[in-house]
């Protein structure tokens, strides 16, 4: 199987040269956020360490870890390692409480990030001439931006046609006849069912590859997508707090995601101690970006479950592989793309006020999109006392809330007090009906 790759050196260096990149760019990083995040310098004094006690990669495991929570108490630029004046771009992913996590790059930043893109899309077979339709969303959310610079790196067009409008994406796909579809697995399976129901054919489309990442999915649904589209599906993965999509790909043989780890070192822990375990043995990713300039994470804790191999790959790649994460150490959610957190919905409740601190989250696929039901007992003053017209503008008011809160609508169900199942342990508030594993 002939593979292609957009940078050789790197990609198929020697486990020695690997390291000695990392080790090299690690140092420069390390100084750079010990001289500039307060947050960082004083994790390092509390166990007694400085840059100067950081000779190699190797000592990453010295190092404290880095939380989501820090983010989130740092917002929005606690974490900059560089002045404003060369941040270039901010990007943002919801917090759990409304707060975004704001991210910045300098202009190296976007061309690394670039890179990494541009190497999973050569990987993946997108070549210079190739046209590219991009409706991962643009904004705030990394994946358009993403996909699109790392399609212009590579000499390749990009069509940035973004979310929505479905029948205009089908459209376009057949008048622009691109050859590369990039979005989500599950609008990918939402367009096939509307092609299926407008009787297109799919003689009238040109896609040869497809590139998906932003949710998890399972090979059955990449092989429905395969036959639904006619093009070979790939996986891309990546977190807006390392640098959005691109921290990693398949290739060719889609036997794990390549790791770009000259940008980004990753660990595999347990979740329940923080040691490290060794490859092959599942465990929650940590990632340390080892080149970031503006937004350097130093041993962040993605809450992924998965396992590493380093094993060099058939496609002559010696990048690290990681498994497809197989769940996540918290209760966080992926719906559609977006971060959603019950307590999110939880911290809504209960500054309204009106409702009772009891609520289930039903999430499903319908029709291949995700779907989101929250189910909320009333106050029993509520349910004797308020009337349907009050009830319903109640219903509305915490879905406006919600969305603005969790950027994603939800249908919202009120129900009598003591209807929701309880529990004598840790409450149960999801019930995820997608068979995602």
């Amino acid at each position: 199987m002939k593979t292609y790759m957009f940078n050789p050196g790197r990609e198929s260096a020697s486990r020695a040269t690997l390291e000695a990149i990392q080790t090299e760019n690690f140092k420069n990083t390390l100084k750079r956020i010990w001289d500039n995040i307060p947050l960082y310098r004083a994790r390092m004094n509390e166990v007694g360490l400085t840059p100067d006690d950081i000779h190699s990669i190797q000592d990453l495991h010295k190092l404290p870890f880095t939380y989501k929570q820090d983010l989130r108490e740092t917002y929005p630029f606690g974490m900059f390692a560089v002045p404003h004046s060369q941040i270039v771009r901010l990007h943002a992913s919801s917090g759990t409480t409304g707060k975004q996590i704001v991210v910045g790059y300098t202009k190296k930043d976007i061309e690394s990030w670039s890179e990494c893109v541009a190497r999973s899309l050569t990987a993946a077979g997108t070549y210079p001439g190739d046209k590219v339709h991009i409706s991962y969303g643009y904004g705030l959310f990394t994946g358009g931006l993403g996909l699109h610079y790392g399609t212009e790196m590579i000499g390749a067009t990009a069509i940035p046609v973004s979310t929505g409008n479905t029948v205009r994406q089908i459209q376009l796909l057949q008048d622009f006849e691109p050859s590369v579809l990039c979005g989500t697995p599950s609008y990918a399976l939402h367009l096939i069912d509307c092609l299926r129901e407008q009787n297109i054919p799919l003689s009238s489309l040109q896609l040869r590859v497809g590139i998906f990442g932003a949710e998890p999915w399972t090979d059955a649904m990449r092989a429905e997508i395969e036959k639904g589209l006619g093009l070979k599906a790939f996986d891309i993965y990546g977190l807006t707090e390392i640098t959005g999509p691109g921290v990693s790909f398949n290739c060719a043989y889609q036997n794990g995601l390549h790791v770009n780890e000259d940008y980004f070192v990753p660990e595999i822990i347990d979740p329940e101690t923080g040691m490290p375990l060794p490859p092959g043995e599942y465990g929650e990713l940590v990632f340390t970006c080892v080149a970031k300039e503006a937004f350097p994470l130093i041993r962040y804790r993605t809450r992924d479950i998965a396992c590493l191999d380093y094993a060099p790959c058939a496609c002559g790649r010696t990048l690290v592989r990681m498994s497809k994460p197989h769940g996540r150490s918290d209760d966080m959610l992926i719906i559609r793309g977006i971060n959603v957190f019950p307590s999110q919905i939880e911290s809504v409740l209960l500054g309204m006020g009106e409702t009772s601190p009891h609520y289930l989250l039903i999430v499903d696929r319908i029709n291949n999109l995700d779907t989101l039901e929250v189910q909320i007992e009333v106050t029993h003053e509520n349910f004797r006392t308020g009337s349907v017209k009050h009830l319903e503008n109640l219903a509305k008011a915490i879905k406006t809330k919600l969305e603005s809160v969790l950027s994603i609508s939800a249908k919202i169900t009120l129900v009598e007090p003591n209807t929701l199942p309880r529990t004598d342990g840790k409450a149960k508030h999801v019930i995820d009906k997608r068979q995602l594993l």
